[in-house]
């Protein structure tokens, strides 16, 4: 997931499934096409994130294989044909569980990267 602001090395180093966490957030709040999640994202990172093609849609297609995700083809606003995304239950789930893993993960490495000693 390619950043701004980072370079490389760093863009290597974000936790995995940082993006598809981000993904399904979005959905859940609101079914949207490959343009819109990218947007969304940025936004709401206050533009930090930038997320990539490259990354984003091999991402939809893993989640769309392990259902946490599903498709239908649409007609947008501007009259083109969009591909629009949607949360599963199973995908509401398995987000449930990694924000809770993630959280559980951000705890431990405050306490380690914090200067009082307990």
């Amino acid at each position: 997931m390619p950043m701004t602001n980072l370079n490389k090395a760093d863009q290597r180093d974000l936790f995995r499934g940082a993006l598809e966490m981000m993904i399904l957030r979005s959905l859940l709040r609101e079914p949207m096409h490959g343009y819109a999640l990218v947007q969304h994202i940025k936004q709401r990172s206050n533009e930090l994130l930038q997320v990539e093609e490259g990354s984003l849609y091999p991402a939809l297609q893993r989640m769309l294989r392990e259902g946490l995700v599903k498709a239908e083809w649409e007609i947008s606003a501007s009259n083109r044909k969009v591909r629009t995304y949607r949360i599963t239950p199973a995908g509401k789930k398995h987000l449930e569980r990694e924000i809770s893993s993630f959280e559980r993960m951000l705890a431990g490495i405050t306490r380690v990267l914090s200067p009082n000693e307990t």
